[in-house]
């Protein structure tokens, strides 16, 4: 049989599964709710173990909420550590996964498994260096520089970064950690509790809201330029469904830098800077398959290395 790729994508309400080779074979996609770890857990094993029964698995592909320890010399690697949700927190997923099925795991923080994900498959092919937003629940920013994702000592949380607060918005923000950051103002949690709504896509696209969503958003398109000069900026997330905030995102994002930087890309191919991903709701998903096959990948090349040295 054909070696099959789990994939795992874990969000704050929901643990996406599903199973394939690439972006146009993905299959059997079923969403368990995020609750504490001795529910989620089993319900995805249960998942695992009845594709398994019809398939060869080769490898299970982590794209999992942070904080996480993405260190292979720390004693937590593989764990989330700080997050947000303390049922999880300092919860050793990698371990729980090759515990119960001895698998090549590929774990990512799940921001740069959408960027994995766009890199193979989506709006980021052939490029080297590019960022992926999600607007959505909260704000997360995931980096690939010179062809590599970017971890550093831990990896990026772009959403946290500090924007202007505009004055005329007396929203104090919804971040736990720092209240005004960029997530604490942008996010989708918080254009619902600012305007009183169930869901930011109830707001009307002509109400000042959305002017204000994207001068927040833009702020960060800024500073992302400024710092990490990409290629490409590709942003994605729930409150991304509405056409119309693209366009107010790429203006604004030209008239905060003020024609400081000179290129192409912010004048005339803006279009093709800031950009949708090309993978729609499926990066997440599509990068965690490319993280299981760089997994049983590696691990072939560890076991032929193995063989060849005895």
């Amino acid at each position: 049989m054909e070696n099959r790729f789990i994939s795992i994508e874990a969000g704050g309400t929901k643990f996406v599964c599903a199973h394939g080779t690439n972006a146009d074979d993905i299959q059997d996609r079923v969403v368990i709710p995020t609750k504490h770890p001795e529910e989620t857990i089993p319900a995805i094993f249960q998942y695992i173990y009845k594709v398994a029964q019809k398939h060869t698995i080769a490898g299970i592909g982590l794209g999992i909420f942070g904080p996480i320890d993405l260190d292979p010399k720390s004693a937590t690697h593989g764990f989330i550590t700080t997050t947000p949700k303390k049922a999880w927190q300092n919860f050793d997923m990698v371990g729980h996964f090759k515990h119960e099925f001895n698998l090549p795991v590929g774990f990512e923080v799940d921001v740069n498994a959408s960027a994995l994900g766009e890199h193979r498959w989506g709006s980021a092919q052939g490029l080297t260096d590019f960022i992926y937003v999600t607007v959505g629940t909260g704000i997360g920013g995931g980096a690939m520089v010179g062809g590599q994702l970017l971890h550093g000592a831990l990896h990026a949380e772009m959403g946290h970064i500090m924007v202007p607060h505009l004055p005329e918005d007396e929203f104090a923000g919804v971040c736990g950690h720092h209240q005004d950051c960029l997530e604490g103002l942008a996010s989708g949690p918080s254009m619902c509790k600012r305007w009183q709504v169930d869901s930011a896509l109830e707001i009307p696209e002509d109400h000042h809201a959305w002017e204000w969503e994207a001068q927040y958003l833009a702020y960060a398109m800024m500073n992302y330029t400024l710092c990490l000069s990409p290629q490409r900026i590709i942003i994605g997330g729930g409150v991304m469904r509405q056409d119309h905030l693209l366009d107010r995102i790429k203006i604004k994002t030209q008239a905060y830098l003020n024609e400081y930087i000179k290129h192409k890309n912010l004048t005339t191919e803006i279009d093709q800077y800031i950009v949708r991903p090309g993978l729609n709701e499926n990066s997440g998903i599509c990068g965690g398959i490319a993280l299981a096959q760089n997994a049983w990948r590696q691990a072939q090349q560890k076991s032929h290395a193995a063989i060849a040295a005895s």
